[in-house]
């Protein structure tokens, strides 16, 4: 019995001394979660977590979900005053726009792509209003725990942007880039002209009733060195687990990543200069699983989002063929809006990983 328990709760948090555990479900009353292992004494920033809140938000701009949700945060636990205790941050967030009517056509058919059917077959029953617990609406809780995280950071800068959308690739490297002008578009790709080529593959697939994918890339910079553990616990596997979480991932790479296939030993090798910086970074800010204090930076490609209003071949639990043309609000595009969520659990992972590196060394 105590095994089933445990399986029950480990596909709901995430971390190791600074964990995160989630609930809530895309049109349950609300989502929420409890933060543990958050250390006392911390100035808590409501206005930062409500900003990153933002930054995920459905309704954003007319590339997005039209869903209209405030998102605000309730914390209910584990600050007083405005610092933290040292127990259980727990808060929660209100779901106000739900119109799950939108999903009745839903409820007897297996979306092409989607989680409907293993949801089906695991568990014996599924919540069709909205995807339920599979739900990107889900990781708005991720964005709250991550902003907790971040004051953990101090001078550790994390920017994430679009750099692909379907087939239009920003052509600068990401030190040619402003990253902190990622806000400024609603592609949040930092160059203009791919920007708006971006906005206008978005648009002819809202007009197809189709969707897209992309890729985003997100850059650490501020890291220590020592970050990580060479065995089980590289940072590269720490941050693949949160990072694989996020339900449209279907890669991710650090440093030059697959390229490195193609390269020779002599290329792809990051020699140390003398004041301990490298020449190059192929490696990505990780060598044997631990953070070198070079730049971390990774990729991740995102899938189409699964639910499209385009006519298409669905199974429906009776085991029938049928033509499915989904209604409901949904995002043509998941990238712009995933940037935000990627800087939260990378935040949450490295925030683990350095408090983790507090008990290796006296």
């Amino acid at each position: 019995m105590a095994v089933t328990i445990f399986a029950l709760m480990a596909s709901n948090y995430l971390g190791k001394l600074l964990r995160f555990t989630t609930f809530g479900e895309s049109h349950g009353s609300r989502i929420g979660g409890i933060v543990d292992g958050f250390p006392a004494g911390i100035p808590i920033d409501m206005e930062l977590i409500q900003f990153q809140l933002s930054r995920r938000k459905p309704g954003q701009s007319a590339l997005t979900s039209p869903r209209s949700e405030s998102d605000e945060v309730e914390i209910l636990s584990g600050v007083f005053d405005g610092i933290s205790t040292g127990a259980p941050i727990g808060f929660q967030i209100v779901n106000k726009d739900k119109k799950s009517g939108d999903y009745d056509h839903l409820k007897e058919v297996y979306r092409p792509s989607h989680a409907d059917f293993t949801y089906a077959k695991k568990y014996g029953i599924r919540d069709h209003r909205g995807g339920g617990r599979s739900s990107a609406r889900e990781t708005a809780n991720w964005v709250v725990c991550g902003s907790l995280a971040r004051h953990l950071l101090h001078d550790i800068k994390i920017h994430s942007y679009v750099e692909q959308i379907g087939p239009i690739i920003c052509p600068h490297p990401w030190e040619e880039l402003d990253l902190r002008s990622v806000d400024q578009y609603a592609t949040r790709c930092p160059d203009l002209e791919t920007s708006n080529r971006m906005t206008d593959w978005i648009e002819k697939m809202k007009e197809e009733r189709d969707s897209t994918g992309g890729v985003i890339r997100c850059v650490v910079t501020g890291l220590e060195v020592g970050l990580g553990e060479p065995i089980f616990g590289k940072v590269q596997a720490r941050l693949g687990e949160a990072l694989f979480s996020l339900n449209a991932v279907k890669g991710v790479e650090f440093g030059t990543g697959f390229q490195a296939a193609a390269m020779r030993g002599s290329e792809h090798n990051d020699v140390w200069k003398k004041d301990k910086s490298m020449k190059s970074n192929h490696a990505g800010g990780i060598l044997g699983g631990i953070t070198t204090g070079e730049p971390l930076h990774f990729r991740l490609a995102f899938k189409p989002t699964a639910t499209i209003g385009k006519a298409q071949t669905a199974l429906n639990q009776k085991n029938e063929t049928i033509t499915l043309e989904a209604q409901g609000r949904h995002d043509p595009c998941v990238v712009p809006r995933a940037v935000p969520i990627v800087d939260a659990l990378t935040a949450f992972v490295l925030a683990d990983l350095m408090l983790e590196n507090k008990t290796r060394r006296p």
